[in-house]
């Protein structure tokens, strides 16, 4: 009979406790490339979906994912009208955190223009998509929203017509998806409350600067305090005819002197070297402690095992066991708790990873190097309790 096998089943209770620990050290960190490449993949879920060739912002500013671009909506038919595009589409994003059933909810809002979809959700995976330019929102999952719910947003109620699912902004918050008049709506317009207080602010400021021009000063006062930014957008999507060169629609538009505009790639770049950068250097960096981390345990718990069997050893060697068998009983010992652990963290993460938080991407070629690393570990390791088993006198056997 085997060994290793007789001996693990002669302490089973402790080995599967031993494996089940590992496992779960395993587990995190499996877990930590996972949220290492969930971070990239949810930083550019949104920039990848609007399938834009280029994206046109606010001059000297990083798009609406690094920071605040404003732009007046009507742009987008100078744009339009720029040989080579072939479309232009006004883009808004924000995050927003609102009050529902007495707990905090915050979600990034995306207004886009229905008739082009630019912009809009990649899939719909309960519901519809939204068939009127307002009051109908679609929502990711993740946000907790059902199909028909409404939701009061500012001055008006919208309705879930829609599910979506992994639609979240750069910073991992899911997405609501409104058409462009409505998020405009929902962030520039003010309640009633706000807007009397600023009519009545304005007022007073325009009747001492035209104190003279009474019928003037009244309608600049309104003209001034009634959302005054309602008809901005944080950028224009750009898609190119085939035959376009891409270099010279950037050159036009920027001819203009007051936009900047990027490629898709530069505005993934953008992200990813602003708002997750710190992010995702931290997490590498975790990524790496915990393989030493799981290393040192891994090496200790294999060499405390080792001890645990010095008696034994001496006794196969007091009966001419060769040393062959005493490397096999350490080796295979080694590798059968490093492989259980492994199978655990896999299954642990299948069903867990996608309950989590923030996206976790686990892909196969993780999986087998996390395997390899494992598999080095254990026979690292296990070096220890062999070089120390080895040293075993027979003898040993025979003493207290």
């Amino acid at each position: 009979m085997n060994l290793a096998i007789r001996d693990i089943n002669y302490h089973r209770g402790r080995f599967a406790l031993t494996c089940l620990g590992v496992g779960l050290l395993l587990t995190i960190v499996m877990s930590m490339s996972g949220i290492y490449r969930g971070l990239v993949e949810e930083a550019l879920v949104l920039i990848r979906a609007a399938n834009a060739d280029l994206w046109v912002v606010q001059r000297d500013t990083r798009g609406p994912f690094a920071e605040q671009s404003r732009l007046p909506e009507d742009v987008r038919y100078r744009i339009a009208i720029v040989p080579g595009v072939r479309e232009a589409s006004p883009f808004v994003f924000y995050t927003i955190q609102r009050q529902r059933q007495g707990k905090p909810l915050r979600f990034a809002v995306v207004g886009y223009d229905l008739r082009t979809g630019s912009g809009g959700p990649a899939r719909i995976v309960a519901g519809r998509p939204m068939q009127q330019k307002r009051f109908e929102m679609v929502a990711d999952q993740k946000i907790g929203l059902v199909l028909g719910e409404t939701l009061r947003l500012g001055l008006h109620d919208y309705t879930v017509v829609g599910l979506t699912r992994g639609a979240v902004g750069s910073g991992g918050d899911p997405v609501a998806f409104f058409s462009l008049a409505d998020a405009q709506e929902i962030q520039f317009v003010k309640d009633n409350w706000a807007v009397r207080n600023a009519r009545e602010r304005a007022g007073v400021a325009y009747e001492r600067a035209l104190p003279t021009q009474p019928m003037l000063s009244g309608p600049l006062a309104r003209q001034f305090a009634d959302n005054p930014d309602l008809h901005q957008v944080n950028a224009v999507l750009v898609r190119l005819d085939p035959s376009a060169d891409p270099r010279e629609v950037v050159a036009a538009i920027e001819r203009w002197g007051h936009f900047t505009v990027f490629s898709a790639e530069e505005q993934s770049q953008l992200v990813l070297q602003g708002n997750v950068d710190k992010a995702r250097r931290q997490l590498g960096l975790f990524r790496a402690l915990l393989v030493i981390i799981a290393t040192v345990i891994i090496a200790q718990i294999i060499y405390t095992m080792t001890l645990d069997k010095l008696k034994p050893i001496a006794l196969l060697k007091l009966i001419g066991a060769p040393n062959r068998t005493v490397v096999g009983l350490i080796l295979q010992q080694s590798l059968s708790l490093g492989l259980i652990a492994f199978g655990i963290a896999v299954v642990l993460g299948n069903l867990t990873f996608d309950k989590w938080p923030r996206l976790v991407v686990v892909e196969t070629s993780d999986q087998f190097m996390l395997l390899g690393v494992v598999v080095a570990i254990c026979v690292i390791a296990s070096a220890m309790g062999i070089r120390k088993a080895l040293r075993v006198e027979a003898g040993a056997a025979l003493t207290g």
